[in-house]
């Protein structure tokens, strides 16, 4: 079977994926369940999880996942506020490349609110690209924040057009990489419009593996300004503690999100807590790169020494 036919994972916890993800009729997994992939041709079917958070119906409108859709407008929230502060340091470094970061996770959560509160609900004909989309905007942040890491090393100036063209450009890169390989998967559009129902190798490897390196790397590019060039341990303890609060919000999810929704009879899943920790995630590179940067405003007091 392998993990990266999504099964193992998807009986687990109720990503948007599973929904789209191909698996043959016949193939049998002990503890999930199989849907209708809301194809045409219905030769393939989506995964259900052994446990989910019930829907709420509001003004004839059922919405799903409640619990992590009020996470996640949360979120926006604090990344507003992240952005407000970060404009108030005109000549910060990488202000202008950071402040794109967290636009993107704006979009990130948008579209992640579009899937998880059915929006577009599971079975629309938009709904795998829409999943599609919040992927590739996942990618996106990823190696945007990947070479966010190298701006502490003076390889290239601040704030130029040169700058935010590279870091625009790595972030296509990521969305289209991260788009493409879950559209393709999605919807079997390679191979003569047919793959494998149950080959989402690709996808694995770009949406888990490569994201992963790269997020690797920029810790490891972080903890290296915080040893060699800023020389504050301060920052190592934020740079630890982001990085906790992502470990510990992905095993939540993956591992204890059948467990978390059955204690809490169907009301909240491990997305819930796993949203938590990734806005904790993200509060904490905002307080990583407030303290490895400088305010050099004409009239700045110092108040260091």
């Amino acid at each position: 079977m392998g993990v990266t036919n999504f099964a193992d994972l998807c009986s687990k916890t109720p990503l948007p994926l599973c929904s789209v993800v191909k698996s043959t009729r016949h193939f049998v997994l002990s503890n999930s369940t199989f849907i209708d992939d809301f194809a045409p041709q219905n030769l393939n079917i989506g995964i259900l999880p052994k446990c989910y958070s019930r829907s709420v119906e509001l003004a004839n409108t059922m919405i799903f996942n409640i619990g992590n859709a009020f996470i996640n407008i949360g979120g926006l929230v604090v990344i507003l506020i992240i952005l407000f502060n970060m404009r108030q340091k005109y000549t910060a470094i990488g202000r202008l490349e950071y402040i794109y970061f967290y636009q993107l996770v704006i979009a990130y959560l948008v579209f992640t609110l579009v899937v998880n509160c059915g929006v577009s609900p599971p079975g629309s004909n938009v709904y795998p690209y829409i999943v599609a989309i919040q992927l590739g905007f996942a990618g996106s942040c990823c190696w945007t924040l990947m070479i966010n890491g190298l701006l502490a090393f003076n390889l290239w100036e601040d704030g130029t057009t040169k700058s935010m063209l590279i870091v625009r450009g790595f972030s296509f890169v990521g969305f289209i990489s991260n788009f493409l390989a879950s559209v393709l998967t999605f919807r079997a559009w390679i191979d003569n419009r047919h793959i494998p129902s149950i080959n989402t190798t690709g996808l694995f490897v770009v949406v888990y593996i490569i994201n992963a390196i790269l997020l690797f790397m920029y810790v490891l590019c972080q903890l290296m300004v915080s040893f060699f060039i800023v020389s504050n341990l301060w920052v190592t303890g934020a740079i630890v503690l982001g990085v906790a609060f992502f470990i510990c919000g992905q095993v939540l999810v993956y591992a204890f999100s059948v467990q978390i929704c059955e204690g809490c009879k169907h009301y909240i899943d491990g997305l819930f807590f796993g949203s938590i920790c990734n806005i904790f995630t993200l509060m904490m590179v905002y307080k990583i790169w407030d303290m490895t940067t400088d305010d050099d405003l004409e009239f700045s007091i110092n108040i260091k020494s």
